[in-house]
This record gives C-alpha cells, sequence and structure tokens, in this order.
C-alpha cells in the first residue's frame, strides 16, 4: 500500500515539479515514452521534443523530482486548447498492439491526464504567481496586497479542490476500474463544488483589467510577472493564457462525460449516475454563465448611469436597460423638430437632451416617466413623419422616430415593458388577495394622501359611490375620482379641492373625506357623514377578513330573469350573516340575509354547482363556479346556520 501510495504522489508530481527549481535541458527518451503511454494506452501523444530532463546525478524522485521542459508544456497546452489530443485520441485512430482497451475507459484515462495537466496550471496560478506577487508587495509595499486578491480570486479553493479531492478521486477509480468500472458516482459526488467557479468567471474581467492596470503602474509587480513568465514553469505562455484555463475547464468535463456516455453499453451500470452527473456539471455551467450575464448586465448598466451623471435618483443595480437611442421631439411651437434622446429600463422612460460640452454626464434628463401607467399610440399627423405618442398621468410627449421600422420597434419595446409591469402586478396582486381577481389595492394610508398619485379604483369594480353609497347612474350620479386617495366617487362627494403635494401643490378634485384630512377644514352639520345603515360594510374590509367570500351567480325569480353575479362575503366579526355586494369594492350591500337556523341543500342532478338556503318560504339559490367552490359555501353557511362563530381570526377561514 506505501508503495502504491508512493507512485501515485510520483505521478502527481511529475507534473507539478516544474514549479519548483528549473533545470537544465536534457532529453531521456526512455523516461519519456513509458510515462506517457502507461497513462494513455491505445492513444499516443506526438512524441515532443526532450519533454522531461535528466535530474542530477544522485538526486531520487522523493528528494529532486523531474521537471517538464518548456517545449513539452506548450505543445501539451496548444494540444489541450485546440482539440487536436482529443481528435488524435478517438478510437481506431492509433490502435494499439493486442487487446483494445473499452471506449469508455479510454475517455476516462483522457480525463485524467488532462486533470493533471489542469492541477498543474493551477499549481502554477495560486503556488507561483499568486504567492511570488504577494511577497513582493509585503516586503516592496510597491503595490496593495488587495490588487493581487482581487486578480486571482478564489483560485486558492479551486486548486485545493481539484489537487486534494477531484484529481485523487479519479486517480483512484482508474486504478481500480477493474473492479469499479464506473464515474459517474464520483463526479457526481463532487459536482456541486464546481459552482465555486462562478466567482472566479464573474471576476475575470476585471482581474485582467486589473492585471494590465499594474503591470504598466508598478515596475516590482511586472518583474516579478516577468520572471516567471520566462522560466521553465510558465511554458512561454503568460499569465492571462494561464488565468484563462479555469474559464475553459468546466465546459471540457461536460464534452468529455457526453462523450463518455455515448461510448457506454446500452446497459452499462454507470449510465444513471453518468447521467445525473452530466446534468449537474451542465447546472455548474449555467450558474457561471449567469454570473458572466449578470456582470455584463451591471457593466453596461454602470456605463448607462456614467453617461447620464450618475443622479441619485435614477442608479439602481436592479435595474434593466431595455433600448436606448436617438429620437425627434415634435413641437407646437417650433417647425423643426428636436434632437432627443431615450433611455427604456424595465420600470422608467428617461426623455433626455444630448449636452453640447459632453464633460462628465452626455445627457441631460429632462422627463422620467414611470413604466407603469405609461401607454404609448401611434399619431396620425401627416406633417411629421413616423410620429408616436407617450404618456402618463403628469406628462405626455409627443415623439417621432427617423423610420417606420425603428418607431414599430420602440412601441414594441415599450409596450412589452409595459406587458411585463403590469403581468407582475397583477401576479401580486393575485397572491395578495386570492383568486378573485380584480380586487382594488388597498386604501392608500392616511399619511400619505396628496404626497404620491393614488391608485384608481376602476369604474366597473363598483356600481356606487365610495363614500356615501348611492348608485351611479348615466344622467344624476356619474362617476368621479378623488385625485388624493383614487375612489370612484359622486359630485356631491368630491365637490371640493385641495392641494396636493405630488401634483405641485395645485388643487384638484378630491373627495370629502380627503379634503377633511388635508385641510383641516371642519365641515357644517349638514355636510356630515350620516349614521351607517345596516348594510353599510364595506366589501373590501369585510373580503379581506371574511370566513368565505367569493363571486356566485344568483340563481331564482327572487333575484330577476337575468340571474346576476354577486360578491357574497360570510365577514369574520359578523359570522353569522351573508352579504350579497353588486361588485368587491361597493360600500354598501344591497342584500343581507341572517343564516341562523337555515337549511342548506347541496346541488341537483340538472347543474350540481347549485344549492339553496331555505327557511318558513324563503328560498335562496345560488350557482358557484365550481363544484369545489360550492362544497365551501355549503360547509360555511352549515356552520353559520348551527350558529358556530370562530375563536380566532383565522379560524375556519375557507375563502379563496
Amino acid at each position: 500500500m506505501e508503495k502504491e501510495s508512493k507512485e501515485k504522489l510520483a505521478s502527481v508530481s511529475s507534473l507539478v515539479t516544474v514549479f519548483e527549481n528549473s533545470r537544465t535541458p536534457g532529453a531521456a527518451s526512455s523516461v519519456s515514452q513509458p510515462d506517457t503511454e502507461h497513462h494513455r494506452p491505445g492513444c499516443r501523444l506526438p512524441p515532443p521534443a526532450e519533454p522531461w530532463t535528466e535530474p542530477d546525478a544522485g538526486d531520487t524522485l522523493g528528494s529532486e523530482p523531474r521537471t517538464v521542459s518548456r517545449r513539452y508544456l506548450s505543445s501539451l497546452k496548444n494540444k489541450l486548447s485546440s482539440g487536436a489530443w482529443r481528435k488524435s485520441c478517438q478510437p481506431g485512430t492509433h490502435p494499439g498492439p493486442g487487446m483494445q482497451e473499452p471506449e469508455e475507459k479510454r475517455i476516462v484515462q483522457e480525463l485524467l491526464e488532462t486533470e493533471k495537466a489542469y492541477v498543474a496550471r493551477l499549481h502554477l496560478l495560486d503556488q507561483v504567481f499568486f504567492q511570488e506577487l504577494l511577497r513582493e508587495a509585503r516586503s516592496s509595499k510597491a503595490f496593495p496586497e488587495d490588487v493581487v486578491r482581487l486578480i486571482f480570486s478564489n483560485i486558492s479553493s479551486i486548486y485545493q479542490f481539484h489537487a486534494q479531492f477531484f484529481l485523487p478521486e479519479l486517480q483512484r477509480r482508474l486504478d481500480d476500474w477493474a473492479a469499479t468500472p464506473r464515474i459517474g458516482d464520483v463526479i457526481q459526488k463532487l459536482a456541486p463544488f464546481l459552482k465555486m467557479y462562478s466567482e472566479y468567471v464573474k471576476n475575470f474581467e476585471r482581474a485582467a483589467e486589473l492585471l494590465a492596470t499594474w503591470t504598466d503602474k508598478s515596475s516590482p509587480f511586472q518583474e516579478v510577472i516577468s520572471r516567471i513568465q520566462s522560466s521553465e514553469a510558465s511554458g512561454s505562455l503568460t499569465l492571462q493564457h494561464h488565468m484563462l484555463e479555469p474559464v475553459q475547464r468546466i465546459p471540457r468535463y461536460e464534452l468529455l462525460l457526453k462523450e463518455y456516455i455515448q461510448k457506454l453499453p446500452a446497459q452499462a451500470p454507470d449510465r444513471a449516475d453518468a447521467q445525473k452527473a452530466l446534468d449537474m456539471i451542465f447546472s455548474a455551467a449555467q450558474h457561471s454563465n449567469a454570473a458572466i450575464t449578470e456582470m455584463e448586465r451591471l457593466q453596461d448598466l454602470w456605463e448607462v448611469y456614467q453617461r447620464l451623471g450618475l443622479e441619485d435618483d435614477i442608479v439602481d443595480p436592479s435595474n434593466t436597460l431595455l433600448r436606448e437611442g436617438p429620437v425627434l421631439k415634435i413641437s407646437f411651437r417650433r417647425s423643426d423638430p428636436m434632437e432627443r434622446y431615450l433611455f427604456l429600463f424595465n420600470n422608467m422612460l428617461l426623455y433626455c437632451v444630448p449636452k453640447v460640452i459632453q464633460v462628465g454626464a452626455h445627457f441631460q434628463v429632462r422627463t422620467r416617466i414611470d413604466v407603469a401607467g405609461m401607454k404609448v399610440t401611434q399619431l396620425l399627423d401627416r406633417e411629421c413623419p413616423h410620429p408616436e405618442y407617450v404618456s402618463e398621468r403628469e406628462r405626455t410627449l409627443s415623439l417621432s422616430s427617423r423610420s417606420q421600422e425603428e418607431m414599430i420597434s420602440w412601441m414594441q419595446a415599450c409596450q412589452a415593458a409595459i406587458d411585463q409591469i403590469e403581468k407582475r402586478n397583477e401576479t401580486f396582486k393575485a397572491a395578495v388577495q386570492g383568486s378573485e381577481g380584480d380586487a382594488q389595492e388597498q386604501e392608500l394610508q392616511s399619511e400619505e394622501l396628496g404626497l404620491r398619485a393614488p391608485q384608481w379604483v376602476r369604474d366597473k369594480m363598483v356600481t356606487m359611490c365610495m363614500r356615501c353609497k348611492e348608485p351611479f347612474n348615466a344622467l344624476t350620479r356619474r362617476r368621479h375620482h378623488c385625485r388624493a386617495c383614487g375612489y370612484v366617487v359622486c359630485a356631491k362627494c368630491s365637490d371640493y379641492r385641495a392641494e396636493l403635494k405630488y401634483d405641485d401643490n395645485r388643487a384638484n378634485r378630491v373627495c370629502l373625506h380627503c379634503y377633511t384630512f388635508l385641510t383641516g377644514s371642519v365641515l357644517p352639520g349638514d355636510k356630515d357623514e350620516r349614521r351607517r345603515g345596516i348594510l353599510e360594510k364595506g366589501s373590501a374590509a369585510g373580503s379581506e377578513q371574511s370566513l368565505m367570500c367569493s363571486f356566485l351567480q344568483l340563481v331564482g325569480d327572487k333575484w330577476g330573469k337575468s340571474g346576476p353575479r354577486g360578491w357574497c362575503v360570510i365577514p369574520q366579526d359578523d359570522p353569522l350573516v351573508l352579504y350579497i355586494y353588486a361588485a368587491p369594492q361597493d360600500m354598501r350591500a344591497h342584500t343581507s340575509i341572517p343564516l341562523l337556523g337555515y337549511r342548506v341543500t347541496a346541488g341537483t342532478h340538472a347543474d350540481p354547482r347549485v344549492f339553496q338556503l331555505q327557511q318558513s318560504g324563503q328560498l335562496y339559490a345560488f350557482k358557484a363556479e365550481t363544484e369545489e367552490l360550492r362544497d365551501r359555501w355549503v360547509k360555511a353557511m352549515e356552520r353559520a346556520a348551527s350558529g358556530w362563530s370562530p375563536r380566532g381570526s383565522d379560524d375556519g377561514d375557507l375563502s379563496d
């Protein structure tokens, strides 16, 4: 066992000893050829000139390992990078004498050989370049240690993982191939650690920039790198070439493992493990690619922010730049259009003016339009070619593109951003308020009134004034919006004006409630809110704290021939009463039914979604959208009919 261990150490040592003391070149063909063929049976590399240098007389493998010549390392590097080695090692290209090795084993041998060469490169990066530069930084103080650490990122962790875990595991498995002909389980166990490459890959471009900067800036820094690059250890390659090796390594694992799976017999015991290992390596590669994409996005975003002058209210690393480009502004005062520039982000559109003297910022932001609430339409203007119209609640822009294709491209990009943010908002609403859909967002907090524009309640969400609860009609009671809270109110309840800070303190139409809060004025007695009636329980408040709520179709002659839909709620604070509203945001129910003592019967054969409430000649029929919703309503009404009340705020909640 001790002898075997020494042989394995010698095999690895033969690859990394190049990073120790260099020796005078000397050819030893009797040493080189058997070594190469021992590790790669049936697939020989072209014999390199003078690959190994002869050790000094009296030296042993344990005391002074052999070193690799510069020509050999250069040849090996070129073959690994170009893929020529793999092409020359395809089965059947160079048949060896006697019994052929299984093709899958040859691929494993190739994986092991390339892993040994890769560990040698990592040794050079971590133990030679990195450590030598750190020592020079500490002794001469000519350049900061932090710069060295930033250049090499987490190369030490990558080197330790491959030298102490991945390579030894592959070596042991190949040595024991006759008893255990598989590698899928080994790679599967160690593949999750390959995600550490994402940090190195993400830092690679910055590391290259720092390396170039400090090579020009610091003579001691340049001397250390030049000395190592000129040694045999570096193989006539620059530090940048060696730093690129970890970036390319995971894709090579993927290629080799794909080939290994293709060569496996259909019933091979390693097929399932190898496929799972390939999926894990693919995941690690995707992890690195995602890191590269995110790095590029942040870098592009930072460059845009620099061109905009790094304004505090614009710089946000979570933004995504969707499109940028020049446009022409259509002016109603001037005959000729003016040059402008647009930046479209995922959440805002910046309307900018190019600066004449571009020192620092290249553009001045004139207008910022939030994508939420933005509209873009095509204008019909024969005097101005390719016009478009961008608007939001506070401002509008009339713009012109240079061509029809450019105008269509801008409109599609803007509409895609609008659709994406609306989809996200709808998803958020559904998650917060349940699957019953188009419910209005919660009312603005009192302390926010007038400070920011409210989200308006849509007209179709209400059938009555949200303040006085009187029903709307087309002639005498029309819909208006309060500019402070966004409620839909009648003319009588919105016959007030108050200054709103978000609109530059201009007077706007507001409702009675907001007028009182914003101005502090006490209204005359005849304007005070009247006493709340028995049906005046707000639907929105009831839905948020309800035992059950959803739309139900009202069936039977009692509701009329049309059979309208009603928003039905059993509140937690009034658990024995069913309230029926015309719309989810109505502030007053048009019907309430005390459920205590009613008998609840489930659906009929004609329509199983129908259920009924019956007591002393009173009969109410309802139709749910699904049988599952019907069952929940029947259960809720049976509880209420029996006099059951919840003990806690969440006890017995059956609503969506």
